[in-house]
């Protein structure tokens, strides 16, 4: 614990003095960014340790906060958040000293880094704290740290507006959590809101579970972006600097994850509604969050929505995880938790990559829309590459990390199948991942042929080439990480046992012989990735020695009746995406603008799309602009004159008294 304790202090201590050096942009660039590798680098120590003895590091210390201590503990499961967190932090940061040297003079780097390495602190003590008091803290420490990094560029309206749609929504969550902690402190009737204390609250009076299981959902799922609860994500990701965004997307939503896994520890036995509504939840999620990413044209925005697909994905394997608690099927529980926890792991990996990627193309190239972009293969090859590494580990195919998680949900489902009475679940994640799988393959095949392949559409394209080592190290380092993570399949599903023991609270020995036999078939695929590797390099390597040989000649090629080909014969974002959109257009209602060719020489022809999301336009708009109205109707009230202040506050607190004495 000691260590985690100095990762923190290292972080903070960093933060400050990058502040203090606010003036001096390269010095507070260099101190920020390298606060933020060495603090996440030791800060990861610990969870390494803790998941490979399997014990358990806790640190305590009285508070004179009421009902509050400064109790941290990392068990399994906090470490297994530790590991995205501390390693994705890291490489963020590495990354983001290069990207942060491009920004506007007059902007404040000290600033920035203070609350980004405030806000690796926070996530790491989020999922340390013990107590609910503290976790409050520092749950509102890391999402007031984020809102700032948000609206870093706050000179623009759209990253206002999206700052403070964030605010909006994070503080909306954290209302409900408050909520929850007085509800389970009540019931436990403890003096300190200890988590010791909460074990089993809920589960004395089993309304009283169902009705904190509810606020979690929604306190803990709105951080995580939960359709209907997504609306501040597609706003606030593409407003933020990309390393930022890489990760609010791959570390910080997990923080919600981790709260209603930790919450399900404090309840006692689920009950199978909850697996139903986690199923719901994931399924509405997954879908909804694919097909808004599809018709995207932002490639950061793009990858927001997969966020959200991804947090539906993750939220799937979590409800066959309860559903195999509550029925008495321990194989399913152990595939669901142990299939949603890796995908927690793997989305950070390629969320992160992704992310980094997409903030290099609008570095380089000043641009992040699809329609602008184009050719960008032959000028940044290693970006390229990289990019393509995550688009398909994130459309979950194999060798790579996203396929091993997806293959232990499928398992699972296969499983529950069999199980007869869990029939229903089973077959709707399986056809929900398949849908899924399928549309996320489309979108990034849209995303990465308009952005890499074909001619560049614009001249921002014509001025893309590769960043600096410190940019390009990060996305190689990930690129790895997701490969590696698929070709030792087998021996990673090792490391998931003990955070899968604290969620079934079954033995060690009992869930590794649970998911030992996903390893086999993870073992044919690991041997399968590993032999077209080295088939590919040795082909292209054979065919690199004999072109090499060959005379190099110039010649026209069949150009099919075209003397002059430009980037207009090429599919745009909206062609090539629109036969899928226009199959879900009732859920998407997206606006098109079509051009018609005209004559047998057309001279123009042009087919626009805008993307619009459901929820904002049908739920949340006008829920805000109610609100508004209500709030302009009751503005009489507010007269200028402190006396009538006062007397608002003495009426309200003659009520409170009188309520208190009934």
């Amino acid at each position: 614990m000691s260590l985690l304790l100095l990762a923190v202090a290292l972080l903070g201590f960093s933060g400050l003095c990058s502040l203090l050096l606010g003036g001096k942009r390269s010095g507070a660039n260099t101190l920020g960014a390298a606060g933020g590798v060495v603090g996440s680098l030791v800060g990861i120590l610990p969870a390494i340790q803790v998941l490979r003895t399997g014990t358990t590091a806790t640190f305590y210390h009285p508070w004179n906060v009421p009902y509050g201590s400064f109790f941290l503990q990392i068990d399994a499961l906090s470490a297994f958040f530790l590991l995205p967190i501390f390693l994705l932090s890291a490489l963020a940061a590495l990354y983001g000293r290069q990207y942060m040297e491009s920004t506007p003079g007059g902007k404040n780097l000290g600033a920035f880094w203070f609350f980004f390495n405030l806000l690796i602190a926070g996530m790491a003590l989020v999922v340390t704290a013990r107590n609910g008091i503290l976790f409050l803290m520092v749950w509102e420490v890391m999402s007031l740290a984020s809102f700032f990094l948000v609206t870093f560029e706050n000179e623009k309206e759209s990253v206002r507006r999206a700052g403070w749609t964030y605010l909006a929504a994070t503080h909306l969550g954290t209302a409900f959590l408050f909520v929850l902690f007085f509800l389970l402190g009540r019931e436990s009737g403890a003096v300190l809101l200890d988590f010791d204390s909460f074990s089993g609250a809920g589960s004395r009076v089993s309304h009283v579970a169902d009705v904190a299981f509810f606020l979690g959902l929604v306190g803990f799922g709105t951080k995580a972006g939960f359709v209907p609860f997504h609306v501040w994500l597609p706003e606030a990701h593409p407003a933020a600097p990309s390393h930022v965004s890489a990760v609010m997307s791959g570390a910080m939503i997990k923080t919600g994850i981790y709260g209603i896994l930790r919450l399900l520890t404090l309840l006692g036995t689920p009950t199978p509604g909850w697996g139903w509504a986690l199923l719901a939840m994931g399924l509405v999620s997954g879908i909804l969050g694919v097909l808004f990413a599809l018709a995207q044209h932002d490639i950061k925005r793009l990858l927001a929505y997969h966020s959200v697909e991804n947090m539906g994905i993750i939220t799937l394997g979590v409800g066959l995880g309860v559903l195999g608690m509550s029925s008495g099927h321990p194989a399913l529980a152990a595939l669901g938790f142990g299939g949603g926890l890796l995908h927690v792991v793997n989305h950070a990996l390629f969320k992160g990559l992704l992310f980094l990627g997409a903030g290099v193309v609008l570095h380089e190239t000043g641009t992040g829309e699809l329609e602008h972009l184009g050719g960008l293969m032959k000028k940044m090859p290693w970006t390229a590459g990289t990019f393509l590494v995550g688009a398909a580990a994130i459309s979950g195919l194999p060798p790579l990390n996203g396929f091993v998680s997806e293959f232990l949900l499928y398992l699972g489902a296969l499983g529950s199948i069999e199980a007869q009475t869990m029939a229903p679940a089973g077959f709707l994640v399986i056809v929900g991942l398949a849908l899924i799988g399928g549309l996320a393959a489309a979108c990034f095949t849209k995303a990465f042929g308009t952005v890499f392949l074909g001619e560049p559409r614009s001249e921002h394209a014509l001025r893309g080439h590769e960043p600096g080592r410190s940019m390009l190290l990060p996305m190689v380092l990930l690129s790895l990480f997701c490969a590696l993570i698929g070709l030792c399949a087998p021996f990673v599903i090792g490391a998931l046992c003990p955070a899968v023991s604290i969620l079934t609270s079954m033995p060690f020995p009992r869930v590794e012989s649970l998911l030992s036999p996903a390893k086999a078939p993870l073992l044919w695929v690991s041997v399968g990735g590993i032999l077209f590797l080295v088939l590919a390099a040795g082909l292209a390597g054979l065919c690199r020695r004999l072109l090499a040989r060959r005379r190099v000649e110039q010649a026209g090629t069949w150009d099919c009746g075209y003397v002059k080909p430009t980037a207009r014969m090429q599919y745009t974002a909206s062609s090539f995406a629109q036969p899928l959109t226009r199959m879900f257009d009732g859920i998407l209602r997206t606006r098109e603008s079509l051009d018609r060719p005209e004559g047998l020489f057309p001279v123009y022809a042009a087919l626009k799309t805008e993307p619009r999301d459901l929820f904002n336009d049908l739920v949340y708009r006008p829920l805000f602009l109610g609100v508004e109205w209500l709030a302009l109707r009751l503005r009489w009230l507010q007269e200028g004159h402190v006396q009538l202040y006062v007397l608002y506050i003495a009426l309200t607190l003659l009520a409170l008294l009188i309520w208190n004495l009934s």
